[in-house]
């Protein structure tokens, strides 16, 4: 694993690491590759229940490491590359892939959550925040646009002259304000141990249905009637009769003497 990023499982609950600290896991071509090359692999993982990503140090990522990149314009140029007939390119994957790993990804943040960082956070089902981490989309500072899977994330928590204006004025604000716009999940000084017991929690529920509720809604939100109604019943018929979706009844069920224990995640 790339040494940007550690990872470590414990009780089938996934921590990701971004491991800069002394940079504020500000964002260079080594951290992007070990990001995307992380959520791949937890992607195809079928044991684990749920991923937590978090930044070492004071800062949860305090976005491009623009310097670095400036020093090397073909890394620059390579992370819009889109090969072969992928959707995405290695700036977007780093956002983009955590919705396509089939279990509840959390993103803890603190300190500074800029730019790229922060569109990472989006890119996680959840976001649990200390009340004092700054958030910002701050790439109009260096004369950009938010280019990793923003335009997605944003769309589906805040209304579009929010996402505007966050955009355009790069501002600056806390995590308190954050969850008052509908970008962060909870607010703790404690988010971390909170972000564990959440974890836990959803590790009770069936992989199965925890997985497809998921693909969901990240299908739905913003699609048409014609749409949703067609993945509710495809998700629905792959659970139906099936191992974790009796195991889930039995365990409900409080007189079971030996409730049924789930299975691994189907796919």
């Amino acid at each position: 694993m790339n040494e940007r990023v550690t990872l470590e499982i414990v009780d089938n609950i996934a921590v990701v690491t971004l491991n800069r600290p002394e940079k504020l896991n500000a964002l260079d071509m080594p951290m992007f590759e070990g990001i995307a090359k992380t959520a791949k692999k937890l992607a195809k993982n079928r044991e684990i229940r749920a991923v937590i990503v978090r930044g070492e140090g004071s800062a949860f990522c305090s976005g491009l490491d623009v310097k670095s990149m400036m020093k090397n314009p073909l890394a620059a140029a390579k992370l819009l590359i889109k090969p072969g007939r992928k959707i995405s390119n290695l700036a977007q994957d780093v956002g983009y892939l955590w919705r396509k790993v089939p279990v509840p990804v959390i993103a803890v943040t603190q300190g500074k959550c800029w730019g790229g960082g922060f569109q990472i956070a989006l890119g996680a089902d959840f976001r649990y925040t200390t009340p004092d981490c700054e958030f910002s989309i701050m790439e109009m500072k260096w004369g950009l646009i938010p280019d990793m899977s923003g335009s997605i994330t944003l769309r589906e928590l805040i209304s579009i002259d929010l996402a505007k204006e966050l955009t355009m004025t790069a501002r600056v604000f806390n995590g308190q304000e954050a969850k008052e716009m509908g970008l962060v999940s909870k607010v703790s000084d404690t988010p971390f141990d909170d972000a564990i017991a959440f974890a836990k929690e959803i590790s009770t529920r069936s992989p199965d249905g925890i997985a497809n509720a998921k693909k969901l809604f990240n299908n739905t939100w913003t699609a048409t009637d014609k749409v949703a109604l067609w993945w509710e019943t495809k998700l629905q018929k792959q659970l139906l009769g099936r191992w974790n979706q009796r195991a889930s009844i039995s365990q409900n069920n409080p007189k079971e003497k030996n409730p049924m224990a789930f299975k691994k995640r189907a796919k």
